[in-house]
């Protein structure tokens, strides 16, 4: 049994055990989360949702908040001597799929 929801305006394909990471969940660590937003429900039938599948959800286990992996870009003007390099790092939530009811 599959499903595909949706969290933070991402997609994401998901079976049960499995560890997903999205961004920040505003949920301690062992904080137990529902996501509601089943755009999809797989198994012997498959159901579409027009747009979110009624009576479907994940429920899925917080296991750590961590930073992603350090992003930087490069401004540059030319003739204009400006030159700027700004950086940052996502900041993430690593989820583990418990059960998909539906």
């Amino acid at each position: 049994m599959y499903a595909v929801v949706e969290t933070s305006g991402t997609q994401h394909r998901v079976n049960a055990g499995d560890l997903l990471v999205v961004n920040r969940v505003s949920a301690s660590v062992g904080d137990v989360v529902t996501l509601d937003k089943v755009l999809l429900f797989g198994g012997e039938d498959v159901k579409f949702g027009k747009p979110y599948v009624e009576g479907a959800k994940v429920v899925a286990e917080v296991v750590e908040h961590h930073l992603g992996d350090k992003v930087e870009t490069y401004k540059y003007h030319r003739r204009s001597r400006y030159r700027k390099t700004i950086g940052f790092r996502a900041r993430l939530t690593t989820l583990r799929i418990q059960s998909i009811e539906g």
